[in-house]
């Protein structure tokens, strides 16, 4: 193999995150619903038998399935599961910036309209209960912001002889924001309060919003 074949053959393909097809790739929905003082988010609060983050809020949303045609797909199946509404009740659905976590996943978050012809038929083993809150409240709702520090710790037998530093490395260590809002007696924090914040930012950007 010669260089331009190299070269040819890199020029072939897609580039991705590097690593990615190690991370587990979900993606969320951020339902957006027309009610009589407007426009609210909808959230759940994850049924207590789930194995992970019970009785957490979130969005709707899950892993993706190899049968998924795309992540948006996912979002919309996910969401008709969880609340038990037809695929066509779910319009509108648009990306926003998908997050890479650094707990090895990639999260693909789209928002939403949501229009039911009839009262939510929920998923008890995923969903404990439903709720909204005002558009309006969110987008003056000011986070609690929190920092979260992660430390480097190398495993038993790891080789600091072949590194220069040896044992006395100096690791690069990070912090990550974790941003909390609240609403009457619900606590929204962790991955959706951060696609939350995100989705927030947008809107406030957005003209009719100056």
């Amino acid at each position: 193999m010669n260089i331009e074949e190299i070269i040819a053959g890199l020029g072939s393909r897609t580039p991705a995150i590097l690593g990615s097809n190690k991370f587990i790739n979900y993606s969320v929905l951020v339902p957006l619903i027309e009610k009589e003082d407007g426009v609210h988010v909808l959230f759940e609060v994850r049924s207590m038998e789930m194995r992970r983050q019970p009785g957490e809020i979130c969005f709707p949303g899950g892993r993706v399935d190899r049968s998924d045609p795309d992540v948006k797909h996912t979002a919309i199946r996910e969401t008709t599961e969880e609340l038990g509404i037809p695929m066509d009740e779910i319009r509108g659905t648009v990306p926003l910036d998908y997050m890479v976590s650094p707990f090895g996943m990639i999260i693909y978050p789209f928002a939403g309209m949501l229009k039911p012809s009839r009262p939510f038929q929920v998923n008890p083993k995923e969903v404990g209960e439903v709720f909204t809150v005002p558009l309006s409240y969110l987008l003056k709702a000011k986070p609690e912001i929190y920092k979260m520090n992660f430390r480097l710790e190398p495993e038993n037998g790891f080789p600091f002889d072949r590194i220069a530093g040896g044992e006395n490395y100096n690791w690069q260590t990070r912090s990550m924001e974790e941003c909390f809002y609240y609403f009457e007696d619900k606590v929204i924090w962790g991955l959706t309060a951060r696609i939350l914040q995100h989705f927030i930012e947008i809107v406030n950007e957005l003209p009719e919003q100056k």
